[in-house]
């Protein structure tokens, strides 16, 4: 991550996504810190990070969570962003109990199919004001 990104932890997923849209709301939630930005791939600066990471911009499978200088993807993402946020949020880390490649599979299954499955919404609609002063891009 170069010096122009923002700095602090960042979310960067697909806004068109419902399941990512949904996901987005539970960081708004769960993250009292109100730290984790949330940064649409569709943005230049969510293409740019994703690029970056080596992952398709344009069909995007996976969620980033960049912290502190380290990048985590897909579950692994999901699981640090609830245990940084704490409270309910920690009960994610229990999908650690699942092996990894298991869990990586069950995830990449998902996200091959999110549309399908979950169909679109739009992210940066959504018109809660503190929410979008978490969107960045």
């Amino acid at each position: 991550m170069d010096r122009t990104a923002p700095l602090g932890p960042i979310a960067v997923m697909d806004a068109d996504c419902a399941i990512c849209t949904l996901g987005a709301r539970m960081i708004h939630r769960i993250d009292r810190s109100g730290e984790v930005r949330i940064c649409p791939v569709q943005s230049p600066l969510g293409a740019r990070l994703m690029a970056e990471h080596g992952v398709d911009a344009v069909d995007p499978e996976t969620w980033l969570l960049i912290e502190d200088g380290t990048v985590w993807r897909d579950a692994e993402a999901i699981i640090r962003i609830g245990a940084r946020s704490g409270g309910w949020g920690r009960l994610l880390t229990v999908l650690r109990l699942i092996p990894r490649p298991v869990r990586d599979g069950l995830y990449r299954r998902l996200a091959r199919n999110r549309y399908r499955l979950f169909g679109q919404a739009d992210m940066c609609a959504l018109p809660d004001p503190e929410f979008r002063a978490r969107l960045i891009g």
